[in-house]
């Protein structure tokens, strides 16, 4: 069942990756840059601040700190844990596909990216969600382009990205509820 499983998922992967062409590229490589979003992840702090206050906002910074360090480090602590190569570390894979990222790294279940994004967009989508009631879908879709750019470089299979992105929701959703919660007890009391 699990090898059928794996197999479905190279096969994805394949169809996904080569669907990728060489106009694309430099497109899709910055989009899958850690700091491509510094920006996007500023506008977010700034819009809380403008909703919630300065005292709020600096729980916000403390709860984020903490969601995207728990986020990352298990993420790692699964990498580490299942040793499931990247596709572009699989020697048999490398012919079939297109390899454009500028590193491969050796784990990839599941993807850090995937996990961190989505993270952050359901933390900001619903914290905001009562004065933007759209932007958590906006935040949502901005995730699954930056999940879909693990696979296009050649990093990551689809099972990786869609465990990253199912992880990266529930840590997104324990973390606002925390912060809630600190900030009704704290904060706005």
């Amino acid at each position: 069942m699990i090898d059928k499983l794996l197999e479905y998922d190279t096969s994805l992967f394949l169809f996904l990756n080569n669907l990728g062409t060489e106009p694309w590229d430099n497109f899709w490589l910055i989009v899958t840059h850690k700091l491509t979003f510094a920006p996007l992840y500023a506008f977010l702090l700034y819009l809380l601040y403008k909703k919630f206050g300065a005292k709020a906002l600096v729980v916000f910074i403390i709860i984020i700190t903490l969601m995207i360090t728990f986020t990352d480090q298990i993420t790692n602590v699964f990498k580490r844990g299942f040793e499931r190569p990247r596709p572009c570390g699989e020697a048999d894979l490398i012919d079939q596909m297109r390899f454009i990222a500028v590193r491969c790294g050796k784990y990839g279940f599941f993807s850090g990216h995937s996990s961190n994004s989505m993270a952050a967009a359901v933390f900001a989508g619903l914290t905001l969600r009562p004065y933007y009631r759209n932007l958590i879908f906006i935040l949502l879709f901005w995730s699954a382009i930056v999940a879909y750019s693990r696979i296009y470089v050649g990093v990551h299979y689809p099972l990786d990205i869609v465990c990253g992105l199912t992880f990266g929701a529930i840590s997104g959703f324990v973390f606002y509820k925390l912060a809630q919660y600190i900030l009704h007890r704290f904060v706005n009391n």
